[in-house]
């Protein structure tokens, strides 16, 4: 996927393959095009690619459906085409809830002749979210994180309706603030057994699996794939406290969290957007922002990786969201949501995540 579309493919088709190289939770990929009404595209989520222990409220997925259609629009632009989206067709899900009901439906018209295309759609192909130490040599200038958060405030996806602010921070006693919270909620995941079996489930060692899956956790090191051959990578069952493979997961947290050199994220206005029934609409927003962040990042040579352990919603991550939310919003999660939560930094490229095929996510 990561080497772009045929060239023939037709205009829906070929829109979709850049959208399925979307930024989304767990690399799970929830989305379903339906191609069944001719001269649009209909989004579903999946909700056979749920994570109901470490996104309970599905918050995390809908996100994923808002950065899938932002890298939709950015393609069909480059097309010459102007998107006309509309959001929940048949009504918005509850907050904590999904069905069948469509998420968006997209058309299309061309555009004004002479029409200039978003340079970030030139960054579609080149976006991979980079999970390793970062370099703590190298500093994010101020500069920088004013054109990252520019970026995310100038798409369709960043609509005042919903109250969304982008914020971040490269100096100051808050990245280290942040660097302590995240990997002391990284631990409260990784110790409660049924949210890191979640997480366990997804792991694809080696090659062969990441092939049948093409989605999902990638490892592919040489030490896990020999562990995994003799049976000693069980995923079958929680890491034990003080277990090599306990002791494993924190120290790569330790190791990510303490080279974050800088903290980017995304709120909304929960106040005005929960009596509203614009939950969902705000979720999408949110990632529709987010997709335009991780592209700007990439054009201006920086890695961004979220870090939104602290931001989930399961019972016993309920002290990290609320300090979080007081750290970086000066507010609760009752008046505001942090959406997204990534650290920035630069670190060599890696291999992208892997995706299924676009078949895979086509209703036609």
């Amino acid at each position: 996927a990561w080497a772009g579309p045929p060239a023939e493919f037709d205009l829906r088709r070929w829109a979709l393959a850049h959208a399925l190289l979307a930024p989304n939770a767990h690399n799970r990929q929830p989305w379903l095009a339906d191609l069944r009404q001719p001269e649009a595209i209909v989004l579903r989520v999946d909700r056979e690619r749920l994570l109901p222990e470490t996104d309970p409220a599905h918050r995390q997925i809908l996100i994923s459906q808002g950065t899938f259609l932002e890298l939709l629009v950015l393609a069909l632009a480059a097309r010459g085409q102007v998107a006309q989206m509309e959001a929940f067709p048949e009504g918005e899900f509850g907050p904590t809830s999904l069905d069948d009901r469509p998420v968006a439906r997209l058309t299309w018209a061309p555009a004004a002749s002479g029409s200039p295309a978003d340079p970030l759609f030139g960054q579609i192909l080149k976006r991979h979210t980079v999970k390793v130490p970062y370099d703590p040599a190298r500093q994010v200038s101020p500069q920088q994180l004013q054109a990252l958060l520019q970026a995310a405030g100038a798409g369709a996806g960043a609509d005042a309706a919903f109250g969304l602010r982008a914020g971040g921070v490269v100096a100051g006693p808050r990245v280290d603030e942040l660097r302590s919270l995240t990997m002391a909620a990284a631990e409260t995941e990784i110790r409660t057994e049924r949210t890191v079996m979640e997480s366990q489930r997804l792991i694809r060692i080696g090659p062969s699996e990441i092939l049948r899956h093409r989605d999902g956790i990638s490892i592919t090191s040489p030490g896990a794939r020999l562990l995994s051959a003799v049976g000693l990578f069980d995923r079958s069952t929680a890491p034990a406290p003080g277990s090599a493979a306990m002791n494993a997961m924190l120290d790569r947290y330790k190791g990510l969290c303490s080279t974050a050199m800088g903290w980017v994220w995304l709120s909304t206005d929960t106040a005005s957007n929960t009596p509203a029934g614009r939950t969902r609409s705000a979720e999408l927003a949110a990632g529709r922002a987010y997709a335009r962040l991780h592209l700007k990042a990439t054009e201006l040579g920086l890695q961004m990786h979220p870090l939104s352990q602290a931001l989930q919603e399961f019972d016993e991550m309920r002290e990290h969201r609320e300090r979080v939310h007081r750290l970086v919003l000066e507010a609760s999660p009752t008046q505001r949501t942090l959406q997204m939560l990534c650290r920035i930094g630069y670190a060599e490229g890696r291999p992208p995540s892997p995706r299924r095929a676009l078949e895979g996510i086509i209703q036609a």
